[in-house]
């Protein structure tokens, strides 16, 4: 199988830059969120239709961003 239908953009959820990336394979779509920063990927999700995928990665991107603590940059 190859992935058809892919999508890659940059947004901002919650202060922080992230990566969404949407792909199809067979009948599935597949969403992954990355941080842009460092690029680690710690949202996914599954779904029948693109926006359900992604709706359902963001969902668990916005829950675990605003649980994420920023401390002030050090001068």
């Amino acid at each position: 199988m190859k992935p058809e239908d892919y999508s890659r953009r940059q947004i901002e959820v919650a202060g922080w830059p992230i990566t969404v990336e949407t792909y199809k394979l067979g009948d599935v779509y597949h969403c992954t969120i990355a941080s842009v920063d460092p690029g680690a990927r710690f949202a996914r999700a599954d779904g029948p239709t693109k926006e359900d995928a992604e709706s359902r990665a963001l969902e668990k991107a916005t829950r675990y961003l605003g649980q994420t603590r920023r401390f002030p940059p050090v001068t």
